[in-house]
């Protein structure tokens, strides 16, 4: 089979798709149907409850068309025989259809086989749940630390076997915040999951029984038993393990296994074996057979798209600058704008010494500039922030240069704020209004392509079938 992703499940998907007497060829683009139940299922989705430019089914179709006819420029392109392509379309595939591998009887499989690992763990003394009393010893610490400690540990027992409430007492003095908020109470416990001395100790005592004060790495403790159990059976922690399960994606994990198992129990490779999986579920499960397909010209379209507009056109600077040139009347402001930066430095004669630094320096290469002559080492000596500003766009700019009654914060250790640069009433170039340029030429270009692509394919449109489709 070649390396190439194979797109059989969708060709036959949608073979069984033309047999169907209730979904029936809505629209064909460049040759191909497209059926009904593709477009109401795109329709369906993009005008759901919560969108806000909902369209009607006449508005839908034109942007329908557009989207299957970027679909079929990127086909021509050969884009997916892209490696990258198929890298990301039969990751998102997988996501689908590998779950449908795994029954319940394998999910129960993975389960019991967490249930005998946690037992065969835990071992034949269960599990406790102490509750104690912690006074906190630390690492080397000097002996006569130490000894406060012991001391301390020794009054509280005492307390204790003198009848005082341990869950009081461990409330007041013990230092183990987590368990003194709940008297000292801990969660059950098993073998191996805290220290050998507090198990040691722990594992010791029966129900209700006290330990005498004891040292660990942590401190001096005293335990009081509250409970014992073994692990309760199976069934009864089956819907927890599932949840234990399912949280760490264990259903893909497994899918996994049982994917490589049957591949190679068949003698074919994975993706030969997740084509044929693909083909049986899209025969009758129609929202899936569109799932796919809208993963698959999904990436397509980004990738067309990014190609031939939105990557184009945010690196062209040449033909930015000269859609600006030809469209410069629309990006008048009703108000001036300040082109120019507002600086914070430490010391006063640095003040001059940056603008002297960008004078008669064309406006894109003062960051630059400034960047190498005053914090070009390990010593930042100031702080900049460059670009063309509005009222309300930056707090010092509104007081500087805009003279609105605006509290500014001192940036720390740059006590002293200066602003340089000009007010103008129209973008100069068409990096004054970059994002709003590339809009519009992106706009432009997007148009232009469409137009074309219309031009290149045929469309044809059955009114009956698209009749019937219900709005939203």
């Amino acid at each position: 089979m070649k390396k190439l992703f194979s797109m059989a499940a969708l060709l036959l998907c949608a073979g069984m798709a033309l047999a169907q007497a209730d979904d029936p060829v809505i629209m064909t683009v460049n040759g191909k149907p497209v059926q009904k139940s593709e477009f109401e299922y795109s329709y369906n989705k993009n005008n759901s409850e919560g969108v806000i430019d909902k369209k009607t089914v006449r508005e839908y179709v034109d942007l329908f068309i557009n989207y299957k006819l970027k679909v079929e420029a990127a086909l021509d392109a050969k884009l997916d025989t892209m490696k990258s392509f198929q890298d990301e379309f039969k990751m998102y595939r997988d996501q689908q259809i590998r779950p449908s591998f795994v029954t319940d009887a394998d999910m129960d499989a993975e389960a019991r086989k967490v249930y005998q690992n946690t037992k065969d763990q835990i071992g034949p003394n269960g599990l406790v749940m102490p509750a104690h009393i912690l006074i906190q010893v630390k690492q080397k610490a000097e002996q006569e630390e130490i000894d406060k400690a012991k001391e301390r540990i020794d009054s509280i027992y005492g307390a204790l076997k003198a009848g005082a409430d341990f869950a009081d007492m461990a409330t007041k003095f013990s230092q183990d915040p987590g368990s003194a908020r709940k008297g000292g109470v801990l969660p059950w416990i098993g073998p191996n999951q805290t220290v050998k001395e507090f198990e040691d100790v722990a594992y010791s005592l029966q129900v209700g029984e006290m330990s005498e004060p004891f040292l660990s790495p942590f401190g001096y403790h005293i335990i009081l038993m509250k409970d014992r159990k073994q692990l309760e059976p199976y069934d009864s922690l089956k819907a927890d393990i599932m949840k234990f399960l399912e949280a760490r994606n264990a259903r893909d994990h497994v899918a996994k296994t049982i994917v490589d198992s049957l591949a190679k129990e068949r003698g074919i490779t994975t993706e030969q074996l997740m084509d044929e999986r693909t083909d049986e579920l899209c025969k009758d499960d129609v929202e899936l057979r569109n799932l796919v397909r809208e993963y698959h010209d999904g990436l397509l379209l980004f990738e067309i798209s990014n190609q031939t507009v939105w990557d184009k056109a945010a690196k062209d600077s040449v033909a930015l600058t000269n859609y600006f040139k030809k469209n410069k009347k629309q990006y008048k402001w009703d108000e001036p704008r300040f082109k120019g930066m507002v600086f914070h430095v430490k010391v006063p004669e640095d003040v001059d010494a940056v603008k002297k630094c960008v004078k008669g320096l064309p406006f894109e290469k003062w960051a630059e500039r400034l960047r190498t002559t005053f914090n070009n080492d390990s010593v930042i000596r100031i702080r900049v922030e460059k670009g063309v500003f509005k009222k309300g766009d930056n707090l010092f700019i509104d007081k500087l240069v805009f003279h609105k009654d605006t509290t500014t914060r001192e940036v720390k250790n740059y006590p002293i704020d200066d602003v340089y640069g000009k007010l103008i009433k129209k973008a100069e170039t068409y990096e004054d209004v970059r994002g709003q340029v590339t809009a519009d030429y992106q706009d432009m270009l997007e148009k232009q392509w469409v137009a074309e692509l219309r031009k290149k394919y045929a469309v044809k449109v059955d009114e009956a079938v698209l009749a019937t489709i219900k709005e939203q």
